[in-house]
């Protein structure tokens, strides 16, 4: 009976390794090829949408930092467009870069200040981070971006030990 069996398992694994073969050497029959998608079409921009127009440009140069304090800059910018700007949203690319954006909408040919701290502490080294806006803006999405070096902290002096003073000689008897 276990002659029987053992021979019945070869015979199946024999067959089942057979076909697995003819399926690798067979020729698969061509794929469908799909229909061209259609190319998505960017939504119409308005020619008198709000602009931005950056006093400075849409990049900060620190230069070098301490570490340790905040590093601020204020990009200042005016609206250059026909209708007024709304930042719906204004995101660091790291949680280090906070930016501060006016909610309030920016009316043709008036100022507003976008605010970005960048934390310095515990960062030293190159800083290279973005800020995007997200507004109704011609320029969608508003990118700017910061840069410099963060100096690292000076290393802290060892503080001396005291050392205990020479013990006392004990009297002659």
């Amino acid at each position: 009976m276990k002659k029987v069996f053992i021979t019945l398992l070869c015979l199946s694994i024999s067959a089942a390794a057979a076909n697995a073969q003819d399926k690798k050497n067979a020729t698969p029959a061509p794929a469908p090829t799909p229909a061209p998608a259609a190319a998505p079409q960017a939504p119409a921009q308005d020619p008198d949408a709000g602009e931005f127009k950056f006093k400075e440009g849409d990049t900060h140069d620190f230069g070098e930092v301490p570490e340790g304090p905040l590093a601020e800059y204020d990009f200042e910018f005016k609206n250059t467009g026909k209708k007024p700007i709304l930042i719906q949203d204004a995101h660091g690319s790291c949680g280090c870069t906070v930016p501060t954006w006016p909610h309030e909408p920016i009316l043709p040919k008036e100022k507003a200040v976008i605010h970005v701290a960048y934390t310095t502490n515990g960062r030293p080294g190159p800083i290279m981070k973005e800020v995007t806006i997200n507004s109704n803006a011609k320029q969608q999405p508003m990118v700017l971006h910061i840069r410099g070096t963060v100096k690292p902290k000076p290393a802290a002096a060892p503080v001396p030990t005291p050392t205990p003073p020479p013990p006392m000689p004990t009297p002659a008897k």
